[in-house]
């Protein structure tokens, strides 16, 4: 794997990691708490099964920089689309994966570059703006939507806890809590400013809802093929494919057994099994 930094535009540069050199390139988004290391067991099996894999740590996560402002998911796909266009300059289409938060940015690329994908998999999240996310709002089990979304509160509360709070928040979703390499995640959200990019992720939530409606009213249903991978313990797992059929027309579904809501990291070989057989 090889690691390098891509200026997107001022005050913004990604770290990403690419593998392999096969004809067809599979870009893979992570969710939040993390970074480009949840895809850290599936990026070889990927490779080796002939595709360029880009990881990018995505605006304020992991080792990329972290500015004030462009968390909303429209944005940050647009920060995908230069990483994957202007700086490897990658031509044709691509395939597009995404999990927790990465799903959020891999749906709204495919809305917006519609033409450009090959094929999309989404992994257990929900998509802000459907029926599906305003349902999970109000269950309890996702009360970290309205934790995050308040201003400044979560800051003055975890700093200096950033491992306890993490620690906590992988293992209430989780079948395995050995699966998480919290010593990865926690040291890259204790540095300066990571948890208030990760909080504003989610205080995009009502402008990303806006932006799917629209763009859902403007240009309707995705058109690329869809597969929904959901944990089969997870909150948002059994929900995955009644979701993707409020904004997709050609939707596999598929439930990851033994998992909940870190499927690559709790079961990578079923999960590169399933990825790929649907990629084939």
């Amino acid at each position: 794997m090889k690691h390098d930094m891509a200026d997107i535009e001022p005050g913004l540069r990604l770290h990403y990691v690419t593998a392999g050199d096969g004809p067809r390139t599979l870009v893979l988004l992570h969710g939040f708490p993390q970074t480009w290391w949840e895809w850290h067991h599936v990026i070889g099996a990927f490779a080796e099964a002939g595709f360029r894999v880009v990881a990018p740590d995505y605006r304020g996560a992991g080792n990329s920089w972290k500015p004030a402002g462009g968390y909303d998911k429209r944005t940050m796909a647009g920060d995908i689309r230069h990483l994957v266009r202007e700086t490897l300059r990658i031509d044709g289409p691509i395939a597009l994966a995404g999990h927790d938060i990465g799903l959020m940015v891999a749906y709204a690329y495919a809305q917006r570059f519609r033409d450009e994908l090959s094929q999309l998999v989404l992994v257990d999240a929900p998509i802000p703006g459907t029926a599906v996310f305003d349902r999970l709002r109000s269950d309890p089990r996702v009360w970290h939507f309205a934790f995050h979304g308040a201003r400044d509160l979560p800051e003055l509360l975890v700093q200096g806890r950033e491992r306890q709070y993490l620690q906590y928040f992988f293992d209430a979703r989780t079948t395995d809590p050995s699966a998480t390499d919290i010593d990865v995640y926690a040291a890259a959200y204790s540095a300066p400013g990571a948890m208030r990019a990760g909080f504003e992720v989610y205080r995009a939530f009502e402008q990303d809802a806006r932006d799917n409606r629209a763009a859902l009213e403007a240009n309707g249903k995705l058109a690329v093929p869809v597969l929904a991978v959901g944990g089969e313990r997870s909150t948002t797992g059994p929900l995955m494919a009644e979701m993707l059929r409020e904004v997709a027309d050609d939707v596999t579904d598929r439930i990851i057994p033994g998992t909940a809501h870190w499927v690559p990291e709790e079961a990578p070989k079923a999960f590169t099994d399933t990825v790929l057989s649907f990629l084939d």
